[in-house]
């Protein structure tokens, strides 16, 4: 079992038991009018996020866009490099912001670097290896988020500190024993139920708005696609609702 104390949010999460969090009563907002949209699709990087901005998130009028993106602008299939990557990121932030919604943007997750190693071959990413892209990435993104103002949610620090990534079957990250696959990048149901509590917790505590909330990014962001089911903006819509 992980519990988690989180300033006035606790987070208990298992294999088999759902994740509750519980924050004071006046803050929550129990209402089923809140919107919140799964805009993840996978496989996408920077490139593809601004040419789907205005469509699939902007479009629907958010208050608050949770953005997450980059785990495949590091790797092989889908390369972008480190300053264009922030030119990128830069360009997404502004036009979002530009259309009136607030931004809650968060970094990459950790990864299991053998499993990682049998997609990508290890040359490419030079000296630095897997876990330098990573933190060079990571580390992009903190100061973009300084220099515009956005807050950011270090999400990579959660995992990296209580995620048991590896082999262990309660790794939040997928591996063989939790999930039957060697894939090592993205999250298991209860590691989208701490992604969603986490979320769900900076928002009350900052006090951002979340009548109409967009979750635009890739594969991390999909999850099962759904909005009801296994991905986190699935659990998170659950939260803001009181559910």
């Amino acid at each position: 079992m992980l519990v988690l104390v989180l300033s006035q949010v606790i987070i208990i999460c298992t294999n088999t038991q759902s994740l509750y969090a519980q924050v004071p009563t006046q803050t929550v907002e129990t209402t089923d009018s809140v919107f919140v949209k799964n805009a993840g699709i996978g496989g996408n990087n920077t490139i593809d996020l601004l040419k789907r901005v205005q469509r699939d998130c902007i479009d629907y009028k958010p208050d608050l866009t949770i953005l997450m993106i980059g785990t495949n602008d590091m790797n092989s299939v889908k390369y972008v490099p480190l300053e264009k990557y922030k030119q990128n990121l830069i360009r997404l932030l502004d036009t979002i912001k530009a259309s009136g919604s607030k931004v809650l943007l968060m970094n990459i997750l950790p990864f299991y670097t053998p499993y990682l190693l049998t997609r990508h071959p290890k040359a490419f990413y030079g000296e630095a290896g897997p876990e330098g892209r990573q933190e060079a990435v990571n580390k992009a993104i903190s100061q973009i988020a300084k220099q515009e103002k956005v807050p950011l949610l270090d999400m990579h620090h959660y995992f990296a500190s209580v995620g048991k990534i590896g082999l262990d079957k309660y790794s939040l990250i997928s591996n063989e024993k939790n999930t039957g696959k060697t894939d090592g990048i993205h999250p298991t149901v209860d590691g989208y139920r701490l992604m969603a509590a986490l979320v769900y917790q900076r928002i009350i505590m900052a006090n951002l708005p979340h009548k109409r909330v967009v979750c635009f990014g890739d594969s991390i962001t999909k999850g099962d696609g759904s909005i009801t089911r296994n991905s986190y903006p699935a659990f998170l819509k659950k939260l803001l609702a009181g559910k």
